[in-house]
């Protein structure tokens, strides 16, 4: 079903939490995995974009390492590495599913309420608006395990 899974990572613990279920993906339907980082750039008066992160040479080292583990398991698996301003990375995404006819983004979230996310925004949000195709979000495995209530069976968090 799903063949061409794009995963969308910026080398976080959250993005990590997605890459087994883009993985399992792949595994279950013969598919490839692209995994896709945006690299964000700032651009001040100066006209030239400095990266943001610190540690972006890092981050994109890992993700290398994680793509060659993946080649290792005998999955098909290529890095994209897109650059382009903060505030494009969903639209980025989005555009680069649609030129590589993704079936499917796998992506991590932060776990942010509604509130906190449309106060400081949301790549994922974004995504799910822009996406040319279906987009699975993981939530981060630190958010508290939802309990059952004994009188209704209801799933409250």
């Amino acid at each position: 079903m799903f063949t061409k899974i794009v995963w969308a990572t910026d080398g976080s613990a959250n993005a990590d939490e997605a890459l087994p279920i883009a993985r399992s993906l792949a595994e279950a339907g013969g598919g490839r995995i692209l995994a896709v980082h945006c690299t964000e750039v700032f651009v001040g008066r100066s006209a030239s974009g400095l990266p943001v992160p610190a540690d972006e040479e890092e981050r994109q080292e890992k993700i290398r390492g994680q793509v060659a583990e993946l080649r290792a398991a005998g999955l098909k698996a290529t890095l994209l590495v897109v650059v382009g301003a903060s505030s494009e990375t969903a639209r980025l995404l989005a555009k680069t599913a649609g030129r590589v006819d993704a079936d499917v983004i796998v992506t991590g979230t932060r776990g942010h309420g509604l509130v906190t996310g449309a106060i400081v925004g949301s790549v994922t949000q974004r995504l799910l608006h822009l996406a040319p195709c279906p987009v699975l979000t993981v939530p981060p495995a630190q958010r508290p395990a939802r309990r059952r209530m004994p009188e209704t069976g209801a799933v409250g968090g």
